[in-house]
């Protein structure tokens, strides 16, 4: 499809005046495509070639409108480091209109209802964190939001120096929010509470539609995809630095991609956010953060459904996201099928790294291939004791596989990434992306599309992350 055939629709905008502010976007000066990502626009049925056209810079820097936008900021309320703030919404995103059922969004459009004292732009640093780790989580079979398309431009920006203002197109099935629900029921306002919770339903759980308890079974489903979610992220070592309850989504997505990073080396305590001061959102807390979001959500959804039939269904958040995260370790140690004493070798070995400081992700590739000889796994840690003693009992676990050896390494290697996108990475194309190269984004989004192959001439980015680079905390601004 073309770009002067696309259609778009706003769904959203069916909801009660209240839940979103239309705005028009505020285009950059001399905007230039940096990078456009073919799968995505294969998605949303756009021709490839569209995407190298002076038209689609139009189209993602705002000032090219196709037939039916609309254009909008969405509103919601959220906790933000467990302190409510009554009044949020899209700061410096607009959403343009949906095709084929994913929400298109320009982040860094201009300010908005919702920018507060913001500038409703974003910087060309965080653009690139966005739609690259977009990508890397997909690549990872990971819930998350999309990009189609990054834009540079000559349009300067306030942080605390002078930076260039960038665009992000992203897409997502919901943009709905936990605190979008927190908004209306914090202003009792509940026949835009009950307008949004059938909206979601209809957007995210069509299946329920019919259904006499579709509310609670909703609930159910939330949690259920956020418990998910979480196991996923701690099984990869992903530190999202910022889990308000603004940023969690209701469709059980990856979004908001911040001061996030992959684990350097593993750290149950990592902090990825310099503002974090106590941890709240370190690594090895966001399983329970996740809860305490869901039962804000909870409060939220109390006027409409009773909070004792809310109650028995988070009684199984714990249940759920711990059979999930288990099965899916078992299956990064090659492990056939979860036997009684498997989370007690799981727990053995995050103790084992945690004490060694070993690279999360290259432990788990290296030991993709570990067939009895342990000199290559002794060699990621100082100390042998602790590691041959997890190994003596993985040895023992590994007798009651029924799969051969080469059957075993070859499902690890499809479960265990050789990349994941780690911030030094990331700050190197940053770097280079500044002084008017690109080409970096372009290697790491191939490395982002397709983490698990070997990849020879970008084996440099497989190796432990260089001790200078280990740990560092990012604002929410990056």
């Amino acid at each position: 499809m073309k770009l002067n055939e696309l259609k778009l629709t706003n769904p959203y905008l069916n909801l009660p005046a209240e839940c979103h502010d239309r705005v028009k976007p505020s285009p950059l000066n001399k905007p230039f495509l940096i990078h456009a990502n073919e799968d995505v626009a294969h998605m949303l049925d756009i021709d490839k070639e569209e995407l190298y056209t002076e038209a689609f810079v139009h189209f993602v820097n705002g000032d090219y409108h196709p037939e039916g936008s609309d254009t909008f900021a969405m509103c919601y309320a959220g906790h933000q480091f467990g302190h409510y703030v009554p009044r949020l919404g899209d700061g410096r995103a607009i959403n343009i209109g949906t095709l084929n059922g994913w929400h298109l969004q320009l982040k860094g459009a201009g300010q908005t209802k919702y920018s507060r004292s913001g500038d409703g732009r974003a910087v060309l640093r965080s653009s690139i964190r966005e739609y690259l780790m977009s990508e890397a989580m997909h690549g990872l079979g990971i819930e998350t939001t999309r990009a189609l398309a990054i834009i540079g431009s000559d349009h300067s920006v306030y942080r605390q120096e002078w930076e260039k203002g960038s665009i992000v197109l992203r897409v997502s099935p919901s943009w709905v929010r936990f605190g979008t629900f927190e908004y209306f029921a914090h202003k009792k306002k509940l026949k835009e509470l009950e307008a949004l919770v059938d909206y979601a339903i209809a957007e995210s759980y069509p299946h329920l539609l019919d259904e006499p308890d579709k509310y609670i079974l909703f609930f159910t489903e939330v949690v259920g995809k956020t418990a998910r979610l979480l196991a996923q992220w701690q099984s990869v070592g992903f530190n999202h630095g910022v889990m308000n309850t603004d940023n969690m989504s209701i469709h059980g997505l990856t979004i908001d991609y911040g001061p996030y990073a992959f684990l350097d080396v593993y750290d149950h305590n990592n902090i990825c956010n310099h503002t974090d001061a106590y941890g709240r959102y370190s690594f090895g807390n966001q399983p329970n953060v996740a809860e305490w979001n869901l039962r804000a959500l909870m409060t939220a959804l109390s006027p409409m459904i009773p909070v004792e039939k809310m109650e028995r269904v988070m009684a199984h958040y714990g249940r759920l996201y711990s059979e999930r995260y288990v099965w899916i370790m078992t299956k990064k140690l090659g492990l056939d099928r979860v036997k009684e004493g498997d989370k007690d070798l799981i727990k053995h070995l995050l103790g084992t790294l945690q004490g060694l400081q070993v690279d999360y992700t290259l432990f788990f590739r290296t030991l993709s291939r570990y067939s009895g000889e342990r000199k290559e796994i002794l060699s990621l840690g100082l100390y042998h004791t602790p590691m041959n003693d997890w190994l003596d009992e993985y040895d023992k676990r590994l007798m009651q596989n029924e799969s051969s050896e080469t059957e075993r390494h070859e499902a690890m290697l499809r479960t265990n990434p050789k990349y994941v996108l780690k911030n030094y990475m990331l700050q190197e194309a940053i770097d280079a992306a500044e002084e008017g190269s690109y080409q970096l984004i372009d290697d790491l989004f191939t490395i982002a599309k397709e983490p698990f192959a070997e990849h020879p001439q970008f084996e440099r980015w497989a190796g432990p992350t260089p001790e200078e680079f280990r740990n560092t905390k990012l604002s929410c601004s990056s």
